[in-house]
């Protein structure tokens, strides 16, 4: 039984003691980034914050909507769903500021060795973290999320079969004052309590399309970028239920309006602080180091692509002229590509990975994202493609993304470099759980299906 942070652990049950708190909210996300959790009386936390605590494993042996996968090795029916073990992750300590500031922990899952579950996302982007730190670099991002909002109910979207939500306001208005006005207790309950919660907010604004509105979590260390924008979905959908909205970061819930991206600003900094990505001699302000690292990931974003878009869903974001990437490629300041590197200052040099939609596993992205570029320094891959000045969508030279969730898992199946990044237990996992995902879509009977055949053929 592993014994995480023994003296800290100590400190954060006195200290919370002493405070007269009643019970802690603990959790960890699924497969597919969705936070699942529990209140803990106060006298279990202090035992789990010492020695973890059990938690039923089925979280990893079921799909978004809670039914039983039938084809994974990890857990199952098979396995009669045994506790799998939960390490809190003090340094994740916050309080909700909209549940009566009730105390709250992340946690990963771990053997019973205290050796990490390999099926955890958050293990997994773990374990690219350290391979980046072994190099001697601090991986550095910064999530954006677009979403929509919808004056629902999950009891009113229900009885509409969730045809027709209505949005909180209408028409396409980027960047509006006027429509943010409109739902401005909502608008600042989101900028007040996501950073008293510790999810700061650079900035939000209205984007295109009704209702929809875009955020900009502050950079921080990889994993700690991970852990905000996990808790940024769930906290907007928290405090939204307040306000009579319920908030959706589905990739496309319209085909005639853009979709939802989650957009990944990252950098790699030394142990001295500075910059990597950074060379002023370079036309483009990038070193050696960040051609590499971009290299490494347009060159296996084709074969990791699930890890950026998961669902079904997703693959309808990533349409021609939607504000979403089609192909692997970079640009300079180019909003049509799927690597747009921006130069600036030490301080600012990045690059934008936009291909990753706001459905995506932060955990799961981000690791994808810094693994590949990790790659590409330890193999020194060289920035071969110009960059792409005007539309990334006219760029027919280059061979098109997965056009669906089953094309895309076959590449990651395939893929050797994703066993060596991921690891092989993973993989096998995960490509089962997309496997499953869609065969579930193959099986179902659509609104387009009933449409078009019902009366007419």
């Amino acid at each position: 039984m592993p014994m995480p942070q023994s003296a800290d652990a100590k400190k954060v049950i006195a200290r919370l003691a002493q405070s007269g708190t009643k019970k802690v909210k603990v959790a960890i996300t699924d497969i597919d980034g969705v936070l699942r959790g529990k209140y803990l009386h106060f006298e279990k936390f202090s035992s789990a914050a010492e020695s973890g605590f059990g938690f039923c494993n089925v979280v990893f042996g079921w799909d978004i909507a809670d039914l039983c996968y039938d084809n994974t090795s990890y857990t199952g029916w098979h396995s009669g769903y045994p506790d799998a073990l939960v390490e809190l992750d003090l340094s994740t300590e916050r309080n909700v500021p909209w549940d009566n500031n009730v105390p709250f922990f992340l946690g990963h899952f771990v053997k019973e060795d205290g050796t990490p579950l390999p099926v955890c996302p958050r293990q997994v982007l773990r374990r690219v973290v350290a391979r980046a730190e072994a190099m001697g670099f601090v991986a550095k991002n910064g999530f954006e999320y677009e979403w929509f909002n919808f004056r629902e109910t999950p009891a009113s979207l229900d009885a509409k079969n969730y045809v027709r939500p209505t949005p909180i306001t209408p028409g396409m208005f980027g960047y509006s004052l006027l429509r943010a006005n409109y739902e401005r207790e909502y608008f600042n309950a989101l900028m007040d309590e996501l950073a008293a919660f510790g999810v700061p907010l650079e900035g939000i604004h209205t984007e295109t399309g009704p209702g929809v509105y875009e955020a900009a979590i502050l950079y921080s260390p990889a994993l700690e970028s991970a852990d905000r924008a996990v808790l940024f979905k769930a906290g907007v959908k928290e405090i939204a239920r307040r306000f009579g909205i319920v908030p959706s970061f589905m990739a496309k819930w319209n085909a005639q309006l853009p979709g939802c991206s989650g957009h990944m600003h990252q950098s790699l900094w030394n142990q001295n602080g500075e910059n990597v990505f950074f060379d002023a001699s370079d036309p483009y302000k990038m070193s050696a180091i960040f051609k590499h690292y971009v290299a490494g990931q347009i060159r296996l974003l084709p074969e990791l692509l699930p890890f950026y878009a998961p669902t079904i869903n997703s693959y309808k974001r990533l349409v021609d002229g939607f504000w979403a990437p089609v192909r692997p490629s970079w640009g300079v300041d180019n909003r049509t590509v799927s690597h747009r590197v921006i130069p600036g200052s030490e301080k600012s040099t990045r690059v934008e990975v936009r291909v990753s939609g706001s459905d995506a596993n932060p955990y799961l992205a981000l690791a994808a994202a810094l693994g590949s570029g990790l790659y590409g320094i330890e193999h020194k891959l060289p920035l071969e493609a110009p960059p792409v000045k005007g539309s990334g969508y006219a760029e027919s030279n280059v061979p098109r993304l997965p056009r669906n969730l089953h094309e895309a898992t076959e590449r990651l199946a395939e893929s050797k470099i994703a066993r060596e990044i991921f690891g092989e237990e993973f993989i096998a996992h995960f490509v089962a759980t997309r496997e499953w995902e869609w065969r579930q879509f193959q099986d179902a009977v659509t609104d387009w299906e009933l449409r078009r055949y019902f009366e007419i053929i």
